[in-house]
Formats: structure tokens, sequence, C-alpha cells
């Protein structure tokens, strides 16, 4: 076979398959491109020379070439030397603010005030002496408007009717007020103020059960003074107990007969005396709605044990012992409840204690409390109920 068969063969063989990838330091194969001797042609070895120089030029570019920028970068204005930035209403150098420094901490409300002052004397009743005269300084400096005074009075009337055992405190804290507030606006002072409350809430008698002892409480200890004699108490107040107790008695269910009985062992023996001494029936008028309810009501069986023993109480002139000596020897210098005339209640143990005791509330709650003085321990089996 000539050399040129042998050549045209081989052509078809490599046209038959993929080519293949030459390397880079070898010129490309092109038709021709070998001999039949296999050697490279001077051809070949200009164009590889070529090629060669082109790849050097390339590589060999200029630094701008290269560099080339973008034409959105070129055409921005942002600057690394510009000033930092900063949010519209933040401020960068504010003083930093440190929890422990009082100055940072704004003023309390009256509202805040007061409610801590009430929650201080509900939780420790026994230091109402000693703190009472630094709460109305307070008061005295903040409390100087109308506004404020009304707001105030509202403040201890709801903590004195919501917290049933706060009554009593809260009484003393509106008698002492009465009379130490400096404040005094055109609409009336603190006690005109705090009258006019309980005459709102007297108007709505719906839901008044804690309204009416409150009511009691402080008939007992808000006194009214004028210029010569002894204190009074508010008349006003006497007049709307005696009609809360006949509007609970006219609806005779347990709640309300629960509420008068607690009424009437809070404050019968100042109402007894106080009508005596007008010689008013009231009392025996209430005695006597009692009594009837005792054999007409439909009340249960532990309320009608409640009324049987409050009226009993009256009957031995409320518990109290008098003696003559001891009522013609009293004067307001050595029988602290002089003007008061403050019911005496006892114990379990048969320990004396008035409302003027700081443990009253504690001491009266266990009263309400005992199985013996509300349920009737012995039913009709004998068995406890």
């Amino acid at each position: 076979m000539s050399a040129g068969g042998d050549g045209d063969a081989k052509a078809k063989i490599f046209n038959q398959r993929e080519p293949l990838r030459q390397p880079r330091t070898s010129p490309p194969f092109a038709d021709g491109a070998v001999s039949t001797t296999g050697d490279v042609t001077a051809a070949e070895c200009k164009r590889q020379s070529n090629s060669q120089q082109n790849a050097n030029t390339n590589s060999m570019s200029s630094p701008k070439e290269r560099h080339e920028v973008d034409p959105v970068v070129k055409s921005s204005k942002l600057s690394a030397n510009a000033p930092e930035f900063v949010p519209s209403g933040f401020n960068l150098y504010e003083e930093p603010t440190y929890d422990d420094s009082e100055e940072y901490y704004s003023e309390p409300t009256l509202a805040e005030m007061v409610t801590d002052f009430l929650g201080h004397l509900s939780s420790s009743p026994g230091s109402f002496e000693s703190d009472v005269e630094y709460i109305t300084g307070i008061l005295n400096n903040g409390v100087t408007t109308e506004e404020l005074l009304q707001e105030l009075v509202e403040l201890i009337y709801t903590q004195s009717t919501a917290i049933p055992n706060f009554s009593y405190t809260g009484a003393r804290l509106c008698n002492y007020l009465s009379q130490h507030l400096t404040v005094s606006p055109p609409t009336g002072n603190f006690r005109q103020l705090l009258l006019k409350r309980c005459r709102t809430e007297y108007e709505q008698r719906d839901k008044f059960h804690s309204y009416v002892l409150f009511l009691g409480e402080l008939y007992l200890h808000l006194e009214i003074k004028s210029g010569k004699g002894q204190p009074n108490r508010a008349e006003v107040l006497l007049g709307a107990l005696k009609d809360l107790m006949n509007s609970l008695f006219s609806n005779p269910v347990d709640a309300n007969l629960i509420c008068a009985v607690k009424l009437l062992k809070l404050t019968g023996s100042v109402l007894d005396d106080t009508w005596k001494e007008s010689n008013q029936p009231h009392m025996e008028e209430l005695i006597q709605r009692i009594e009837t309810i005792l054999l007409d009501a439909q009340c249960s069986r532990d309320v009608r044990q409640m009324l049987l023993k409050l009226v009993e109480l009256r009957s031995s002139d409320w518990g109290r012992v008098r003696t003559a000596s001891a009522s013609s020897n009293a004067t307001p210098d050595n029988d602290p409840n002089y003007f008061m005339n403050e019911p005496t209640f006892y114990t379990e143990d048969g320990t004396p204690f008035t409302a003027a005791d700081p443990e009253y509330a504690e001491k009266y709650q266990e009263i309400l409390d005992r199985q013996d003085y509300f349920h009737d321990i012995d039913g009709e089996n004998g068995n406890e109920m």
C-alpha cells in the first residue's frame, strides 16, 4: 500500500471520532498538518510561534485594561470619606442613664403614692399612730388643688369599701385627714367631699354591703369639731345607717341579713345610746323587725342563729359591763372611750377589745368565723353540720 493510501486511511479514522482536546503547548491539528514522515512542517512551527506571541501579548496587557471600572460604580457619588450615617431622631451622643440614680426616675403620681400608703396601713394597721403624721405631711405638699383632693377622697373610699378589713383603718385615716389636711377648695374640704361621695353611693343602693360596713366605721370615727364643746359625730351618717338597715331588713335574704347583723354588732351600742338620748325608739323598732323575721322569713338556719345571738347581745347591753362608780368617775383623761363610746367585744378566751385595738380587724374576724357564733354545731340529731 502506498504512502498516500496510508494517509487517507488515517484521515478517515480521525474523522469518525470526536476531536481530542489538544495540549496548550501543542499546535492544533489541521488538514495536512502531519507529513507522511510524521514531522512538523515549517508553516506549522510559524503558526505555533505566532500563537504563543499573541498569548504573551494578551498576558502582558496594561493594568488599565485589566482593571476596567464598572460604569455604575464610576458614576456613584458614595465616598469612603463621607461622615457616619445617623438615623433621624437618634441622638448619637445621648448621655447614658443608670437605674441606680434617682435623678432619672419620674415623680410618682398621687394614685401611686396613696396606693402605697394605703397598702402599708392595710398590712400594718398597728403602725397607724406612728405613720399617719408623716403621710399627712406628704399629702399636704402634694394635694393642692380641688382635682387632687377629689382623687384622694376617691382612692381612700375605694380602698375602704373594697377591702373589708381596711374599713376600720380607713375610717380613722379619714378622721385624721379631715382635721389636718390644709387644702380647702370652694367646693368643700376633705370631710365635705367624703360625705358627698358617701351620699352618691347611698343613692345607688343595689350593691352596698361593703359600703354599709364602711359607713358604720365612718360614723364611729369621723369627728366634727366645733369651736366649743365636745366633738360630735356626723348626724347625716346616723340617719343614713338607719335607712340602710331598714332596706336590708325589707329584703331579708341571707346576704342582707348577714350584713345587717355585722353592722349592728359594730355600731349597735353607739346607735342605741344616741337614740335613747334623743328619745327615739329606732333600736326597738329594728329589734322588732328582727323578731318578725325570725318568725316568718325563710332564712337559712345559720342566719337564724346569728339573729338570735344578736337579740341576746342587745338584751345584755351589747356585752358591756358598767358600774355606777366607773360611770360617774369617767373623764376624757382616764377613759379613752369617753367621746367615742366604742362597743366592747370579747375574744374566744374572754379577752375584751374595742375598735381602737390595733388587732381589732383580726380579732373581730375571728369572732365572725367561729362556728359556735354563726353555726349551730349540734343539729337536730346531735350531729355536727
